[in-house]
């Protein structure tokens, strides 16, 4: 059936699709899980999800390529790393297979609704776990439910593309060996209060620094750090409590392989971030916000790449993997699935 949706119009935000992929875990294995056109979910009001926020999620995209097949971009880590949330949350890790599978499924299932090249929208993917079943005390549900729906999302950047100012933050992100490292839903909303005071106070996004002695630069809650050196070198931050952004991983190779830039992937402290020449958020909404400054409780730090174009190299990054992505530069074996 053809879909009428103005797809350059189109904002960040959720459209319902006709299918979603659902799957149950009955205390013992899961069931095969199914295609399913219903969008509305029952639950006990004592589901470990509400009571305990028993709950994990992935994020990713299905892309039309430039030569029209319909691909998603690496969609292994994203299993990978919701087996790794499933299991530090005590909930089952779903079997081998059913997390690509229901990828596949539900693109393919809705592929009217992935946006044509060229118009800058794309299908955004959501798998999530829950507990399903009642919980009264403090511990682990019964049983749980795996599901994926998808959305038709804009462009992150209406526009074009403008660097953003963000803000070092009072509030921790997360905990020393905490659940950073894990995509959990209790993990965002913990940022939701930070986020808007931000917002309130003019800035884009906040930096948040380790929790323990408040010096090493870890992440913004949504989206990974990447720095650029005044020499041309990628620097990411390293930590046990920053969630291991697969953009940012993607990103650290195309700058190697594709760039031959040097990278490192270290700790790196507040006080080095006035000396760098760019830095960017990397995730899979935008893939690289470039940043032109920081502001540190009223002492500004304004990047040399400013705040009115990407800076050089951080553009470079974000154009080779968009173009990775969609079918405009050869990908690395594995990183593109084609959906039929």
């Amino acid at each position: 059936m053809a879909v009428e949706i103005d797809w350059k119009s189109l904002g960040f935000g959720y459209i319902k699709t006709p299918w979603r992929f659902v799957a149950n875990y009955d205390g013992k294995s899961w069931d095969k899980g199914a295609l399913t056109q219903e969008d509305m979910i029952t639950i006990s009001e004592c589901a470990g999800v509400l009571q305990y926020a028993q709950t994990a999620f992935e994020g990713l995209k299905a892309y039309t390529t430039e030569d029209g097949r319909i691909v998603t971009f690496r969609p292994d880590l994203n299993a990978e790393r919701m087996d790794q949330s499933a299991a530090r949350l005590e909930m089952p890790t779903l079997p081998e297979g059913m997390f690509l599978d229901a990828v596949d499924q539900v693109v393919s299932a809705n592929k009217d609704y992935v946006p044509p090249y060229g118009s800058g929208a794309t299908l955004y993917l959501r798998p999530y776990m829950f507990g399903s079943s009642p919980v009264i005390g403090v511990k682990p549900a019964e049983k749980y439910e795996f599901r994926l729906f998808a959305t038709p999302v804009g462009p992150y950047f209406k526009g074009g593309v403008k660097p953003i100012s963000i803000r070092v933050s009072d509030f921790d992100r997360a905990a020393p060996h905490g659940t950073g490292h894990i995509k959990a839903g209790l993990n965002y909303a913990m940022s939701l209060h930070a986020i808007v005071d931000a917002h309130n106070q003019g800035f884009d996004e906040n930096m948040y620094l380790d929790a323990g002695s408040r010096t090493y630069v870890e992440e913004t809650g949504g989206a990974n750090f990447l720095f650029i050196t005044k020499g041309g070198k990628v620097v990411t931050p390293k930590s046990d409590s920053i969630l291991p952004s697969i953009t940012r991983r993607s990103l650290c190779y195309v700058a190697e392989k594709y760039l031959g830039l040097t990278v490192e992937h270290r700790p790196v402290k507040f006080e080095e971030v006035k000396d760098f020449a760019e830095c960017g958020l990397c995730g899979t909404a935008a893939v690289i916000s470039p940043v032109g400054k920081i502001v540190d409780h009223g002492k500004e730090i304004c990047l040399p790449s400013g705040m009115e174009h990407m800076g050089e190299i951080t553009k470079k990054l974000y154009d080779t993997l968009t173009g990775i992505q969609m079918g405009r530069i050869p990908a690395p074996e594995g990183w593109l699935r084609e959906i039929k």
